[in-house]
């Protein structure tokens, strides 16, 4: 469920927010979450620490209750062994507090690193909606008009005949995963993505000899022979051979994470 459908159909709710933390806890100062009489956006860390919260919540919406506070000790007594101490605070989410809320999340999503997919064949399609949930901006870049037709309405597309032009627009730090159907156009946005220092990942799907083949390519056209280091390829590393797209999309999500969070 979306942070928008959950204002829509939900009715009323409680904002649940972490004002303090000490020591080992699950989520950071900061984290909130809604919790209606039947349905919960967001986690505050899950176990019986959100258990206890989500019960006080609905108690609140029962009794009419605007506000509370709560302070929990993640020990034995509460069945959760991390040690801290986590205080919440509880309160009516009204039209101001979501009128917040849709601001932060803005904020955040504009903080969110760029990762530019090129080509929405199967494996893109796959790493597409595998990324989805992820904090990233993900843009699905094709050539071909009935590839885009196939994705999430909700995933952030571009239509356009040369996809390395588009290279120059990513933001210092972001990715770029190279998918598509033609090796010659890999080789074309491979070039221009490696021209670029300030790229925190560039990978291009295929095997060891591809990686041959393009790096040959790279110096035939006059590129520095060591451009081929920054590239990752074969992306989603080698030590599982499954080749579905499900399973390649999985292990690209990791590989994004660990170099872009």
């Amino acid at each position: 469920m979306t942070f928008e459908s959950f204002l829509t159909h939900s009715g009323p709710s409680i904002l649940v927010e972490v004002t303090a933390t000490k020591g080992s806890v699950p989520r950071e100062t900061g984290t909130f979450m809604l919790v209606s009489i039947t349905d919960i956006w967001g986690t505050i860390g899950g176990g019986n620490l959100e258990f206890a919260a989500i019960d006080k919540a609905r108690g609140m919406l029962a009794s009419g209750a605007q506000s509370g506070i709560m302070s929990i000790t993640l020990g034995p007594d509460s069945g959760q062994c991390c040690g801290g101490v986590v205080d919440l605070e509880l309160s009516v989410a009204d039209e101001a507090a979501t009128s917040n809320l849709k601001a932060r999340l803005a904020r955040e999503k504009l903080s969110f690193p760029d990762v530019y997919l090129f080509g929405a064949g199967h494996v893109g399609r796959a790493l597409a909606l595998a990324l989805k949930p992820l904090p990233f901006h993900t843009v699905v870049i094709e050539t071909r008009r009935e590839e885009l037709a196939d994705l999430d309405a909700e995933i952030e597309t571009r239509l356009v005949a040369m996809p390395e032009s588009l290279v120059g627009e990513i933001r210092t730090g972001g990715a770029v995963v190279i998918l598509t159907h033609d090796h010659a156009l890999d080789f074309l946005i491979g070039a221009e993505a490696l021209k670029r220092d300030d790229l925190a990942y560039v990978g291009m799907i295929g095997s060891k000899t591809k990686r041959g083949v393009f790096s040959n390519w790279l110096v035939r056209e006059g590129y520095d022979d060591d451009m081929i280091d920054g590239l990752v390829l074969p992306i989603g590393g080698r030590k599982l051979r499954d080749k579905r797209p499900e399973v390649i999309a999985a292990l690209v999500a990791a590989e994004l994470l660990g170099a872009l969070l």
